[in-house]
């Protein structure tokens, strides 16, 4: 089938927007209308990055109608409406058979290869082969994607909002609800209060805790956290975090820390303001060039836990519609992380604005077709 879809033809060029062929879904796939799509800052670091195979469709925070379904697919059918993971899983390696789904390598070669899991494409332009982006490639009108990638959603459920869900929702909200295990009463740090650690912050509340520290360079985005639920704000610019944190905490520091930043420097911060006993995750992308350092001193005795965290520890299928549901309540925000519904074709003014420090980071514009 053609269809219209922004194409990334050139590393760190603007997106052309072109009429493309889609193969219909294979054994196992799904044929989905993409409704709307999130433009998240993964989506710039590839078209940044010189591994990012070319050309490819962008695009990987998506929602949309079950349109078609190859030999095999059980879980949707046709009518359906979806919210989308880029983190499928096979439900069958030594990860997913004890629970841990989010890390199941099986896609990722796929993934970084820009192919579905079959090692094929199913995009191409004038006989030209296009790739995907991890597995979902939503920048266009309709997508095909692993079955495993689909989530049933309420049919209440707007698509913009339920766009988002699929990253950095699902990341933020599982650092707090599924990674660290946020309890009742305790007291939680948030590092960088972007796209991902809002919603840090939404789990936190959702989860009960008592006080929300947010700590960030930014006085917009730490007076946007408190919308979204923290009790008190922290600029890491102006003072040392963690004495900050420690006396919002009685002297102790405090119970929970999530680092959103991918900054070193912020983690071994949250890791010197947390407790005793105290946990310790990060989910933000580290540069591999940079050292995590911690103190060694009576290391032993502090009974700290670190742990790292990808895509919040989340099971999309158990999570995903936790978070609709909580949405429809009026208990999760989402419709304050729209920032904006665009058109395909406004797509590189998107872009552009992550280059403007003036733009306000937390949320997304959002492609409705």
């Amino acid at each position: 089938m053609k269809m219209k879809a922004a194409v990334m033809c050139h590393t760190g060029q603007p997106l052309e927007i072109l009429d493309v062929e889609l193969a219909p879904p294979k054994a196992g796939e799904v044929l989905v209308k993409v409704e709307a799509t999130g433009i998240c800052h993964s989506d710039l670091n590839a078209l940044e990055d010189e591994t990012t195979p070319t050309p490819t469709i962008l695009g990987h925070e998506g929602a949309g109608i079950v349109v078609e379904v190859g030999p095999n697919v059980k879980s949707v059918k046709p009518g359906d409406r979806v919210a989308l993971s880029w983190v499928p899983y096979c439900g069958t390696c030594e990860f997913c058979v004890t629970g841990s789904v989010n890390l199941c390598e099986s896609a990722f070669g796929p993934m970084f290869a820009g192919t579905l899991l079959d090692g094929t494409s199913r995009l191409s332009v004038e006989g030209e082969t296009l790739y995907h982006y991890s597995i979902l490639s939503t920048f266009a009108e309709y997508t095909v994607v692993p079955e495993m990638s689909c989530i049933k959603i309420p049919d209440i459920m707007p698509f913009a909002q339920a766009s988002l869900i699929g990253c950095g929702v699902a990341t933020g909200y599982g650092a707090a609800v599924r990674a660290a295990k946020v309890t009742p009463g305790s007291t939680v740090a948030v590092f960088g209060i972007g796209g991902v650690g809002v919603n840090a912050i939404q789990g936190a509340r959702i989860a009960g805790a008592s006080k929300i520290i947010a700590c960030d360079v930014k006085e917009q985005n730490l007076e946007l956290a408190k919308t979204f639920g923290a009790t008190h704000v922290i600029n890491v610019a102006k003072v040392a975090a963690d004495e900050a944190l420690k006396e919002l905490t009685g002297g102790y520091g405090v119970h929970f820390a999530i680092d959103c930043s991918g900054n070193t420097q912020a983690a071994a911060a949250a890791w010197k303001g947390t407790r005793k006993g105290g946990t310790v995750v990060v989910v933000g992308a580290f540069n591999p060039q940079k050292e995590l350092t911690l103190p060694a001193g009576g290391f032993h005795r502090m009974g700290k836990t670190l742990k790292g965290s990808f895509y919040g520890d989340v099971n999309p299928f158990h999570d995903f519609p936790i978070i609709a549901q909580l949405y429809l309540e009026g208990k999760f925000m989402l419709d304050e992380l729209v920032l904006g519904k665009i058109s395909l074709e406004e797509i590189n003014k998107a872009f552009d604005s992550f280059h403007d420090c003036s733009c306000v980071n937390v949320g997304r514009s959002v492609i409705t077709f």
